[in-house]
């Protein structure tokens, strides 16, 4: 073999061996890009069958289809959802851990119910947003709101209402309607089948819950709508339904429903998932999911919006808390 040929093996050799150890040195780097790498948990607080399940579970498929992954749902109820979001907080901030935040565990974490700080979570979107509102058995004693109002005042602490839980904005509301006068005793479900049965099973008078999540009951005429917090009746399917404001009522507390996950997710990560809800909220079958819910057709808020949105509520709701001492409050001062 001549020089020439000797110096071309050995250039050839040479190429070849940096070749491998660059491929080597950053195959790391690529396999830490590749997200997801594994199933990612989706956590709903709440047990199977309300509407932070749909939605949990409405999620979760749609991500899986779109990056070909599983997304699991997790069902952990309690504590009015802060256990569940305690849950994903214990977890490594690596993107493979989500939950459904609602505005029940908003109020939890207001009102010091919580083990965590709201800064700790980091929301991607808000997806829906809903009035709330007092249901009744179909045959109950309670024709109107009036009726209620006049019993618990003829018999203070009698009427019980199903609520999801302590510092959760269905305990702040029937305490705020105590201070009006109007005193009744709530009663925690923390499984939303559990506070559905309550009512159709008479264990319970009245039913704080959205009107999209006992749609079933509705339409089959087990269950009807008394009185809703918001400012206007909805028109289109409840236009003979009072509202709170008619009554005086200077409290609201909507339900809504939002993805998070723990701060500190690499960003990059956080903003594909980010996207892909956007891209979830633009599409028909979304569109449908907000009718069935009677939710606001403009539900959806995005990215750097759902985090602010997501803190004045909070704050408005540390607010409220600060005037009102519900079971939850006194317990937690003790």
């Amino acid at each position: 073999m001549d020089r020439f040929q000797i110096t071309l093996a050995r250039l050839i050799a040479t190429f070849a061996l940096g070749a491998t150890v660059t491929l080597v040195a950053t195959a790391p780097a690529f396999a830490q890009d590749k997200y997801p790498t594994r199933a990612v948990d989706m956590v709903v607080p709440w047990g199977p069958g309300g509407g932070a399940d749909i939605l949990g579970r409405l999620i979760g498929q749609r991500l899986e289809n779109e990056l070909m992954n599983p997304f699991p749902v997790i069902n952990l109820p309690g504590a009015s959802g802060t256990i569940g979001i305690a849950k994903i907080l214990g977890a490594n901030p690596d993107g493979h851990s989500m939950a459904v935040l609602t505005a029940d565990t908003v109020m939890a974490a207001a009102s010091g119910s919580a083990q965590w700080k709201m800064e700790q979570v980091l929301p991607l979107a808000v997806m829906i947003r809903q009035p709330s509102g007092l249901f009744v058995r179909n045959d109950s004693r309670f024709k109107t709101w009036q009726d209620v109002v006049a019993e618990a005042k003829a018999k203070p602490g009698v009427i019980t209402v199903a609520i999801t839980g302590a510092g959760s904005p269905d305990e702040f509301t029937v305490a705020y309607l105590a201070k009006l006068g109007v005193p009744m005793l709530g009663i925690p479900y923390p499984r939303p089948a559990e506070r559905y049965t309550a009512v159709l099973g008479t264990h319970a008078d009245i039913l704080y819950e959205q009107a999209g999540d006992v749609r079933g009951f509705l339409e089959a005429k087990q269950l009807r709508p008394l009185l809703f917090f918001a400012n206007e009746r909805i028109a289109a399917q409840f236009p003979d339904t009072p509202v709170s404001r008619e009554f005086g009522y200077d409290i609201l507390l909507p339900q809504f429903r939002a993805i998070v996950v723990r701060a500190g997710v690499d960003p990059k990560r956080a903003a594909l998932l980010s996207s892909m809800l956007e891209k979830f909220a633009a599409s028909p079958e979304f569109t449908k999911y907000l009718g069935e819910q009677f939710a606001l057709p403009d539900s959806f808020i995005g990215g750097k919006a759902a985090q602010t949105f997501i803190a004045t509520e909070f704050e408005a709701m540390r607010k409220l808390a600060a005037t009102f001492v519900t079971p939850a409050a006194s317990a937690a001062q003790k």
